[in-house]
């Protein structure tokens, strides 16, 4: 299966050997929009579908997933600003790439399961096909409507759940998947921290399934990418700034520093890891993550690279080897000036916000 990269880009990409195009991609520092498998540019919409469907067929053969197609053009849309009524995506972190990448984690991990599920605990095609399409509508609430009176999509950190649920839940009206739309609204929040799990209501115990694979793709998905210590350090950070979290304000106008810095955010990362594991993907998730293994055949490349990713940060911090983060990955959102954009609003917000705390 190859790829075609834009111009200008990777020369390596168009080989239909992938391994070797990634490995001659990495060697030109230009390999930081792939899989952790090497093998799916996931910064293409094109070449996503393409592995998701390939995954879909081995596992449903007769599946059709029309709407699932249609989904991804959509999706093509709505993040790129093409969409009626939508600016576009201008988050850094949570860009095009991201809702990709954890899309294509969702697909094998859906695959997985359905390969090692018991008797009556698998999902189906129809809840694989609305599991894969809230996948990649999860971050639909980071897109500004032409109608909202904030200026960044960031600004909608601690509430674009809730933004994604109500775009799904019209969403699959207008394709024809009414039936699955309240459901899905809920499903939705297991990429959240809106609600805690058990505040998730949903009637049937395989769509809480569906849930499960969602949140545990879309952490694992994150934590595994090889640019994941960077992103966190210079996306991360600036959009947790515009959201309100670095820098936190309560009712009374008292202010409160979580993280001063994107270097901060990822001093608390390892902490961070250890709770995403012990109380999400082995807790609220039930070690769903394991799925993986059955996909590929004994192996968890996803919990590889993860593994991988902590112990260089611990290396890096042991020795406060800050240098050491020099990759500098592309920006996948719909306009050129976004990641400057982003940038500059940050730093000025965290500035004002400082100034309270008498830090600045």
């Amino acid at each position: 299966m190859a790829y075609t990269a834009p111009e200008g880009e990777c020369r390596a990409t168009t080989n239909t050997n992938r391994r070797r195009a990634r490995r001659d991609c990495m060697n030109d520092n230009l390999g930081n929009d792939f899989d952790v498998t090497a093998t799916v540019r996931v910064s293409s919409p094109a070449a996503v579908q393409e592995a998701v469907f390939e995954v879909l067929r081995s596992i449903y053969p007769d599946g059709a997933f029309e709407r699932l197609a249609g989904a991804f053009r959509d999706f093509q849309r709505l993040f790129r600003g093409e969409l009626p009524g939508y600016k576009g995506c201008d988050t850094l972190y949570h860009d095009i790439q991201h809702t990709l990448d954890m899309t294509l984690a969702m697909a094998r991990l859906i695959g997985g399961h359905e390969r090692s599920a018991k008797p009556g605990e698998t999902i189906g095609a129809q809840r694989a096909e609305v599991g894969l399409i809230v996948a990649l509508f999860h971050d639909s609430g980071y897109i500004l409507h032409k109608d909202d009176d904030v200026q960044h999509g960031a600004e909608y950190t601690q509430t674009h759940v809730s933004r994604s649920a109500r775009f799904l839940e019209g969403y699959l009206i207008g394709i024809g998947l009414g039936r699955s739309a309240v459901a899905a609204a809920q499903i939705v929040h297991f990429s959240g921290y809106e609600k805690v799990a058990d505040q998730i209501k949903l009637d049937d115990p395989r769509d809480r399934i569906v849930g499960e694979l969602l949140g545990t793709a879309d952490l694992m998905a994150q934590m595994a990418d090889r640019c994941y210590l960077e992103k966190c350090r210079d996306r991360l950070f600036p959009e947790f700034v515009l959201g309100g979290l670095a820098v936190q304000e309560d009712a009374d106008g008292h202010t409160s520093v979580r993280y001063s810095s994107g270097i901060d955010l990822l001093r608390q990362t390892p902490s961070f890891f250890k709770q995403v594991f012990e109380k999400r993907l082995d807790g609220e998730y039930h070690g769903r993550y394991r799925s993986y293994e059955a996909w590929f055949q004994g192996q968890n490349p996803y919990l590889e690279a993860i593994e991988k990713n902590l112990a260089f940060l611990q290396r890096v911090l042991d020795g406060e080897h800050w240098d050491l983060l020099r990759r500098r990955p592309p920006v996948f959102t719909s306009h050129d000036d976004d990641e400057e954009d982003t940038q500059r609003r940050a730093v000025n917000r965290l500035r004002e916000l400082l100034e309270k705390t008498g830090q600045v």
